[in-house]
């Protein structure tokens, strides 16, 4: 697949970006910019190489606002406060991003909405292919066995993630909680410790697992009376969540503003 799409990557120099960097290639698509935070190190340096891929000729530099106006879109996987100003910095320019930031605040959040109103915003905690077909068979399970089974979402990152629980769990209990008309900020339970008592149905269980290199792994398990359903997702590569990404920002690009997600791109709603 080729396509004319010039796309911004922030936060070039990190884990995820370098392989954005490579999945913008493996797409076809043209990469506008590589920006790194003001003072790195890697500033002019080439962003093809930096990535582990051949020179591109692109070079990379500490500011978006340097290389905005030759962006179609921009993709950004660095941290809440970054991603809020390079939102304003799109919003100005009318460019569409596509955020992959997870750990943002419900005011951030309604601040992605109102950008939305200028741009097409597309959102996701996660940008895997399988994730997002996985929610929509959490959404089926969760229709079918309605209030006769017991929901718990065991998720496992990495030691160096910083939120918890994922944003990728989060969705997968929205989902669940949508689908059984329960509004999840009161039913989630994080974690369990001493004399609970017994297991209200109604509630949604997290755990969570921190430790190695483990990329991003979801179970979602159904709990009846002598049967138990599970649906898990286990990504061994965080290349599925650039191609995922890049997968977006193709295709927001045309796009009216909105805030869009994952399901919207890959029609799944």
């Amino acid at each position: 697949m080729t396509t004319s799409t010039r796309i911004g990557i922030l936060g070039a120099g990190g884990r995820m970006g370098r392989i954005l960097i490579q999945a913008v290639a493996e797409a076809g698509a043209t990469l506008a910019a590589a920006v790194v935070s003001p003072g790195s190190s890697l500033i002019g340096a080439d962003a093809g190489e930096m990535a582990g891929i051949r020179k591109n000729g692109v070079k990379i530099v500490g500011n978006l606002a340097d290389e905005i106006l030759h962006c179609d879109v921009v993709i950004d996987f660095s941290t809440p406060a970054a991603t809020m100003t390079h939102l304003e910095m799109c919003r100005a320019a009318g460019k569409a991003i596509v955020i992959g930031t997870t750990g943002l605040t419900e005011e951030q959040f309604a601040l992605i909405d109102e950008a939305a109103q200028d741009i097409p915003v597309v959102y996701a905690a996660n940008y895997s292919v399988g994730v997002n077909v996985s929610l929509k068979l959490l959404e089926l399970a969760a229709k079918a066995f309605g209030d006769t089974v017991d929901i718990e979402i065991i998720e496992a990152h990495h030691r160096h993630k910083v939120d918890a629980p994922s944003g990728t769990a989060f969705m997968m209990g929205q989902s669940v909680a949508v689908a059984l008309g329960r509004n999840l900020k009161e039913v989630a339970v994080y974690g369990r410790e001493g004399h609970t008592g017994a297991r209200d149905r109604q509630t949604i269980g997290f755990e969570t697992i921190r430790g190695g290199d483990i990329v991003g792994e979801h179970t979602v398990m159904f709990i009846g009376e002598g049967e138990r359903v599970e649906i898990k997702h286990m990504a061994t590569s965080r290349m599925n969540f650039a191609s995922g990404a890049v997968r977006a920002a193709i295709w927001a690009t045309p796009k009216s503003p909105a805030r869009y997600d994952m399901q919207d791109v890959l029609n799944l709603k």
